[in-house]
């Protein structure tokens, strides 16, 4: 029996981008597709996926919002065109953020929602170099047609492709590539290295785990990212006796200061800074990243900048915030774990779960079979418990006989034993 292909579906960022450019609420999307707000929200985020009718229902949706915005962008531009949604913040100098993924600063990766492919070399140098994409993710067209066609040079002879990749192996170049930087973003998030170090490769341990569905996302570092900085964030960890000691500060004054004014901020707003500001994505990215709307983002982004400008007054221009997060997390030796120990940690961890739901399975199946083979076939009323009556007299030990009992004893052995004679009347 053969299944049907599942009906294709933009990528979260790319549904989140169709929805706001038609001007809908989530909870509008929601009605029209006949779910609930927090579906659509988990839809856009890339948590779940819409299946059976409801993916029908969303794709065909979705295809009608391309669709006007493809017939909008042909139409001609007026002279005064609406500003986007990322004014709100643009007012608080957030032009500059964009440009941050573009410097050459070791400190955080900057592959947001559209980064598909992973270069060649696993660099160091943890921010890439942006080029401009179209929708599709290829370079646009305008700079393939830049140059006449007579001039055109002539077409390369096409190379021979790649060798696939196995799993194992994509895996490995994944981790080798994410794994340093976003430990150090995790270090800038948590304040703790241990910690740090921890989330990231239990966040890789569960993209293991969902391989295929990281290996097909179009940005899985953003997939493991996101893992690591929801584990990084749990309120459980304050209950470790290791995380309740206090880890030694950083060396410099200055890089001491700035890390305590970031964990002093709420962990949302701390994490939307480090997003927009040090990762270097956009406001729909982070909204989408953080499970929120695009106007609380920019709403956390600018409180954010207000408490960080407060404390450290140099600081209020976002590129110089940008290279102060680089020079911090630089400064930390952090070190991952090797690709194959993660791998192998993933694989021994759910080993050990599977063996554990199989020996609890066994062990009810077990426990049921005991008590139905133990179990009273029929009802058997219990013996109610006995009572101390009272009032009885004692029992009197037998002894020697009085001489009156003595008396009414031959008494009644001289007479009959069947009574006194039958009187009869008689003739005379």
């Amino acid at each position: 029996m053969t299944r049907s292909p599942a009906t294709p579906l933009p990528p979260p960022t790319a549904r989140r981008r169709l929805r706001e450019t038609a001007a809908l609420t989530q909870a509008q999307l929601a009605e029209r597709v006949g779910v609930t707000r927090e579906t659509v929200r988990a839809w856009e985020s890339g948590r779940t996926t819409p299946r059976g009718r409801k993916r029908e229902a969303y794709a065909k949706l979705l295809n009608t919002l391309a669709e006007r915005a493809a017939a909008r962008r042909a139409e001609p531009v007026p002279a005064a065109e609406p500003a986007p949604v990322s004014e709100a913040v643009s007012e608080a100098g957030s032009e500059s953020a964009p440009k941050a993924a573009s410097e050459a600063v070791p400190v955080v990766v900057a592959v947001g929602a559209g980064s598909a492919e992973a270069p060649e070399k696993a660099v160091d140098s943890l921010v890439l170099p942006a080029r401009p994409l179209d929708e599709r993710g290829s370079a646009p067209e305008s700079a393939a047609r830049s140059a006449p066609e007579s001039e055109a040079a002539p077409q390369p002879e096409p190379r021979p492709g790649p060798a696939e990749l196995t799993p194992a192996q994509a895996f490995d170049a994944l981790y080798e590539f994410g794994a340093p930087a976003l430990v150090r973003q995790t270090f800038l998030l948590t304040g703790r290295r241990e910690l740090a170090r921890e989330s990231v490769e239990r966040a890789f341990q569960v993209a293991w785990e969902h391989w295929p569905e990281v290996a097909r996302d179009r940005d899985p570092v953003g997939w493991v990212r996101a893992t690591a900085y929801e584990y990084a964030l749990s309120p459980w960890h304050r209950f470790r006796l290791r995380h309740r000691r206090p880890e030694p500060p950083p060396a410099d004054p200055g890089d001491r200061t700035l890390l305590n004014t970031l964990l002093r901020l709420p962990p949302p707003h701390r994490r939307t800074l480090l997003l927009y500001d040090g990762v270097g994505l956009g406001l729909p990215e982070t909204a989408a990243e953080t499970e929120a709307s695009t106007p609380a983002a920019a709403n956390r982004l600018l409180h954010a900048r207000e408490a960080v400008a407060d404390r450290l007054p140099e600081l209020a221009d976002p590129q110089v915030l940008h290279r102060r997060l680089a020079e911090l997390a630089s400064a930390e030796r952090l070190r991952a774990a090797r690709p194959p120990t993660v791998r192998l940690g993933s694989e021994r961890r759910a080993r050990f779960w599977t063996r554990a739901a199989i020996a609890f399975t066994v062990a009810l199946i077990g426990t049921t079979a005991l008590t139905l083979r133990t179990a009273p076939t029929h009802y058997e009323p219990p013996v109610s418990p006995g009572e101390t009556v009272r009032g009885v007299p004692p029992k009197v030990a037998p002894g020697a006989l009085s001489d009156e009992e003595l008396e009414l004893r031959q008494r009644l052995r001289d007479q009959l034993q069947d009574g006194p004679e039958r009187l009869a009347p008689r003739l005379e």
